[in-house]
């Protein structure tokens, strides 16, 4: 049985690490075009709504209140919701910028723009993922079979998913770092280009989400 539970936490891992949704192309692009430090902080709040989301779970699963999240009304609500806020973030990727950051311009806009504040680099990367629908339904599924595996035992089940998290956030450290890399060996407009496609790739998942809790749930 530890085999298999070895084998579920490697998938949990991948799927949410290398899944190709929001917040996957938002880590790629910052660490690009604003740096790894920036892109770090952007993951902390990635991996921050993981936690909580997961935490949620853990109490819905524990407590048996797994109708609510999966009633028809609710996932609507929060399908259109979370594809309008997916469109907006994904709008302001299409603006060009003047250059690629260096290393230093990097430190010092990263305690001066707003933009790239620690702060609200964390709150970004929380609501980003926060408004996912498919990360909700990932974990409720992850923290299902997990649950039945400890037979529902509460502290083993909290101990689990805090190691897990851990885990899936030094993944999404190191994809970061190598994503920053590749920006030596990359110019301006490759970077513009990334842009593009992550604000696109945004846009294409807000409309998806909208379209898939509005029109086909009416």
């Amino acid at each position: 049985m530890i085999f298999s539970l070895i084998y579920q936490s490697i998938i949990i891992v991948i799927i949410l690490t290398f899944s190709f949704g929001p917040s996957f192309f938002s880590l790629i692009n910052y660490s690009i075009k604003k740096g790894f430090k920036s892109a770090s902080m952007l993951a902390i709040g990635v991996v921050g709504s993981d936690l909580f989301i997961c935490l949620f779970n853990i109490f819905i699963v524990h407590y048996g209140f797994t109708e609510w999240i999966n009633d028809a009304k609710n996932q609507r609500f929060a399908g259109i919701l979370a594809g309008i806020i997916l469109i907006i973030f994904g709008s302001f990727y299409f603006k060009r910028d003047s250059e690629i950051q260096t290393s230093d311009e990097i430190e010092t806009s990263f305690s001066i723009k707003n933009e790239t504040h620690p702060f609200w680099l964390v709150v970004k990367g929380f609501v980003l993922n926060l408004f996912n629908p498919a990360v909700w339904f990932l974990w409720l599924g992850n923290v299902t079979i997990i649950s039945n595996f400890f037979n529902h035992a509460f502290v083993k089940v909290l101990i689990y998913f805090s190691i897990l998290n851990a885990i899936i956030f030094s993944v999404e450290i190191f994809k970061i770092y190598l994503a920053n890399k590749i920006k030596k060996i990359i110019n301006q407009q490759v970077v513009h280009t990334i842009s593009v496609v992550t604000g696109a790739a945004l846009i294409i998942f807000g409309i998806y989400l909208i379209y898939n809790y509005y029109f086909e749930k009416i």
